[in-house]
C-alpha cells in the first residue's frame, strides 16, 4: 500500500518530466516569413498553450496525450493547417472560437504556416506577455 502512495504521488511528476524532456530548446532567429505566424502565436496562442506552468491549454494536452507528443503547441509538429483552423474556428472544451475580426483569415494563415513549420524555422519560442512585461524599464513604458 506504501508504494502504491508513493508512486500515486511521484505519477504527476513523472508526467511533467517526461513532458519537459520532450520541449524542444530553440535559438536563433525565426525565419522572417514566419515571423507574422509567430507573432499572431504569441498574441493569441501563447497565453494558454505556451511551454510553461499552470497554463489551461498546456496542462490539457498534457493529460490528454500524456507526454505521446508534447503539451506545448509552439513545440509540436504534427499539426496540419485545416486541424489549426478547426480548433481556431470552433474551439474547443473550455477553449473559446475565435472570430475573424479577431484572428483574419490572413492571420490564421500565417499562424498556420508557423505552427507547420519545421521547429529549426520557427526560431526561439514567443516570448509571453508577461516575459515581455518582466522586462519593461521602471514605469511599465516601453
Amino acid at each position: 500500500m506504501k508504494a502504491f502512495l508513493i508512486a500515486a504521488a511521484l505519477a504527476p511528476a513523472l508526467a511533467l518530466g517526461s513532458a519537459a524532456a520532450q520541449q524542444s530548446v530553440r535559438t536563433g532567429p525565426t525565419a522572417p516569413e514566419l515571423a507574422p505566424g509567430r507573432q499572431v502565436y504569441a498574441q493569441w496562442c501563447a497565453p494558454c498553450h505556451a511551454a510553461g506552468p499552470r497554463l489551461a491549454g498546456t496542462m490539457s494536452l498534457q493529460a490528454k496525450y500524456q507526454g505521446e507528443v508534447p503539451a506545448a503547441l509552439e513545440d509540436r509538429t504534427d499539426l496540419s493547417a485545416p486541424v489549426i483552423a478547426h480548433f481556431v474556428r470552433n474551439g474547443v472544451a473550455w477553449m473559446p472560437p475565435f472570430r475573424r475580426t479577431e484572428i483574419s483569415d490572413a492571420d490564421l494563415a500565417a499562424l498556420s504556416a508557423y505552427l507547420t513549420a519545421p521547429l529549426e524555422r520557427r526560431g526561439a519560442h514567443a516570448p509571453l506577455l508577461a516575459d515581455e512585461m518582466a522586462v519593461l524599464p521602471q514605469g511599465g513604458r516601453p
